[in-house]
């Protein structure tokens, strides 16, 4: 398991209560399903509007099971943001 950073934006870093927390986790699906059973609720909710960055790349529209997450890493959490 690697271990490395969540960082949530705006509406997700409302949601979640933190700014950051550490994952242990394999790949973006791993990460995030302890995210959910750790917050639950409205964060929940929230990350399904989210995109995502690992380590400074977009993740896309790739599954979520086939993103490898490193050893030191960053999975950037970003909601839809409004403006221009």
């Amino acid at each position: 398991m690697a271990q490395g950073t969540v960082r949530y934006w705006a509406a997700a870093k409302a949601a979640a209560g933190v700014a950051e927390e550490p994952y242990d986790a394999e790949t973006l699906a791993q990460a995030l399903d302890a995210v959910r059973a750790r917050h639950g609720g409205e964060l929940v909710r929230v990350l399904r509007r989210c995109s995502f960055l690992i380590d400074g790349d977009p993740v896309g529209t790739r599954g979520h099971e086939t993103v490898r997450l490193a050893e030191g890493g960053t999975v950037e959490v970003l909601p839809p943001f409004a403006g221009g």
